[in-house]
């Protein structure tokens, strides 16, 4: 197939397109300076003169706090830009895969998500992230979303974003006790188990919403304890919750996901997270300035 790659920069970019490419696609990789999939016809041309037989959308808007000042940008990055990719593939005949987030729900069932649960974001990023699986589906009948978790992937290291490990590791260098929340629990993915699960599925034909998390309901505290303990690193751990650690955008307390479809399809499930974060601290070395 042809494909195009959309956000290819990214922790998750990187990998798709290692991961198409390994498989026999002729990929077509797009950075954010490359192509504005917020300009409609920038982006019809570009796809047209290609003739792109299958979309993946990894860019997105992903400041989740500093998305409460300009929910606008938000939006037109994480919804409309959608839309644009959707009316494209449509007129193309191409297929559109979209990664969505577990920011959709708002965290109060105390357990895993499931696909078919009812959505409620409760931030200006989630709220834009739900817009983006919306039109994705309203504009290709063929769309698969795919909505994940805390993604981290060894091309964070020199990401301006980085990820979760990063910040830890950056932080345990400081010095000093790490209060870290233990009331809100997510189920981190890695990047590259990812990309495999999104080949596998559309291998397969699948559409609708799938999750894709990581597999396993965690603390952002307890993550970072195995962190600590992969990387032989000790810092000073102090649990905090949400009451004492506040930030601009309210986010889901519980927003595990649990992979009850892709469970259903027979592709191998993700590894074990303790696997996750070991083969991201081998696979790390090859992306550290």
């Amino acid at each position: 197939m042809q494909v195009a790659i959309f956000g290819a920069a990214g922790q998750l970019g990187v990998e798709l397109v290692q991961e198409f490419s390994k498989r026999g696609h002729t990929v077509h990789s797009f950075r954010r300076t490359d192509v504005d999939i917020t300009d409609t016809s920038q982006l019809e041309t570009k796809l047209a003169s290609l003739e792109i037989d299958l979309v993946l959308n990894s860019a997105a808007y992903n400041k989740v706090d500093i998305a409460e000042n300009e929910p606008q940008v938000a939006y037109a990055v994480n919804g409309l830009a959608v839309r644009n990719l959707a009316v494209a593939c449509r007129q193309l005949d191409a297929r559109l895969v979209h990664f969505s987030t577990d920011y959709v729900f708002d965290g109060t069932a105390g357990r895993p998500y499931r696909e078919e649960d009812p959505v409620r974001p409760i931030s200006a990023y989630g709220v834009s992230k739900l817009a983006g699986e919306f039109y994705a589906q309203a504009y290709c009948d063929s769309a698969l979303v795919l909505r994940t978790s805390g993604v981290f992937g060894p091309a964070g290291v020199g990401t301006a974003g980085g990820n979760f490990i990063e910040s830890m590791l950056r932080l345990a260098t400081k010095g000093g006790p790490l209060r870290i929340v233990n009331d809100h629990i997510a189920s981190p993915t890695y990047a590259p188990e990812l990309a495999r699960v999104t080949a596998d599925l559309v291998e397969r034909n699948e559409s609708g919403v799938f999750h894709a998390g990581g597999g396993q309901p965690i603390s952002w505290f307890d993550y970072a304890a195995k962190i600590f303990k992969k990387a032989n690193l000790s810092p000073e751990l102090k649990p905090t919750n949400e009451r004492e650690y506040r930030t601009p955008a309210r986010r889901p307390k519980y927003s595990a996901l649990e992979n009850a479809r892709l469970n259903k399809t027979g592709i191998l499930p993700f590894i074990s997270l303790d696997d996750q974060i070991e083969r991201y601290f081998a696979a790390r070395q090859g992306f550290t300035k």
